[in-house]
């Protein structure tokens, strides 16, 4: 019986690999070491069968590249979608083979393979993320240490900078001797933070990227997106492919209400607030840009949100505004498109 689709469960160092046929009998799974289990499926599976892996962090869009590359058709699911399919125990076979039992599912929703570029992108991203989240964070220490001596930090962390020496030179404060010397190693690590550049060394980095690449160049003109917010909707639409159309990317970020309905009634929540919490919150800051400076303007974008604003909490029309932003940005990446002003308002 010829194989037809094959579901992979993959580790650091161990993958377990499930083949069934077109009826979904299993025909052939093994346990193999990291450096030998793509030659043996090649060996085992024929060339264009379907492969199937979870979207998760352990390389899953590099094996999916290389299998590619040697002519399979390769899937991704996340893995919260393949739970469901776990028999029994959890285990590495049962994973490979309730990866194959959600594959075949009609309704299943699938992860698009991300390029080389699509991920250098991203790992731009996180990178400045995580300085930026150690130097806040960093930021806020120093900030609740010295509210335990009675100094309260200014707000900004420019006019705490400009602070910290005045503390530690100020001998009529409650600080005493000891903390002075720990203080005085936080400020340390706090301008080491500074010196470094490499927050200011990756914003140049990424708008060289959205000068560079036309998907970028597209979404920028975009109210509200700046070259952090264009590169990160290009890494994570590619060509938009993997969805349908623009409330289902919308809905993939966390920016569509969640539901708990029964008995016919709908009852609609708050934002579901699932997927890409980095990108949604670009999203978000961006909508609250375009939300200020809208009463000084007269297009048909600003009077939406005017018109938003004056029957619904600022917030809402916030989160409503990042919603339709994610959706035009999927139309113009989906459709090759530029955009048009006089359709942002529809």
């Amino acid at each position: 019986m010829k194989i037809t689709l094959t579901g992979v469960d993959i580790a650091k160092s161990v993958f377990h690999l499930h083949a069934v046929d077109r009826h979904g009998q299993c025909q052939w799974q093994k346990k193999l070491k990291r450096r030998e289990w793509v030659d043996e499926l090649c060996e085992q599976v024929p060339e264009g069968t379907t492969v199937v892996m979870e979207a998760c962090a352990a390389s899953a869009h590099h094996w999916g590249r290389e299998l590619q590359r040697r002519g399979y058709h390769v899937q991704l699911i996340a893995a919260q979608f393949v739970k469901p399919y776990v028999k029994s125990n959890k285990n590495d076979r049962v994973d490979a083979e309730a990866i194959c039992e959600a594959a075949v599912r009609p309704s299943m929703r699938f992860v698009a393979v991300k390029s080389i570029k699509q991920q250098d992108a991203q790992a731009t991203h996180r990178i400045r993320s995580e300085l930026v989240k150690q130097r806040t964070a960093l930021a806020n220490q120093i900030r609740g240490l010295v509210g335990e001596y009675g100094v309260i930090a200014p707000v900004g962390i420019a006019q705490l900078r400009r602070a910290l020496p005045c503390w530690l030179e100020d001998a009529e404060n409650a600080l005493s001797f000891q903390f002075r010397i720990e203080l005085a190693e936080l400020h340390e690590d706090l301008v080491r933070l500074d010196e470094d550049e490499r927050v200011d060394v990756l914003d140049k980095r990424i708008a060289q990227q959205a000068k560079e690449n036309p998907v970028a160049k597209r979404l920028l003109k975009l109210r509200g997106v700046g070259p952090l917010t264009a590169t990160a909707l290009a890494g994570a639409l590619g060509d938009g492919g993997a969805f349908s159309k623009g409330r289902d990317f919308a809905a993939s970020l966390g920016l569509t209400p969640r539901q708990h309905s029964t008995g016919g009634k709908d009852r609609l929540l708050g934002i579901s607030k699932r997927g890409d919490s980095y990108l949604r919150k670009l999203l978000v800051h961006g909508a609250r840009a375009v939300i200020r400076f809208a009463k000084n303007r007269d297009d048909s974008l600003s009077r939406w949100v005017n018109d938003l604003t004056a029957r619904k909490h600022v917030n809402v029309a916030t989160v409503a505004l990042a919603n339709k932003t994610a959706r035009m940005a999927w139309a113009i990446v989906h459709g090759g498109t530029e955009y048009d002003p006089a359709l942002a308002a529809g």
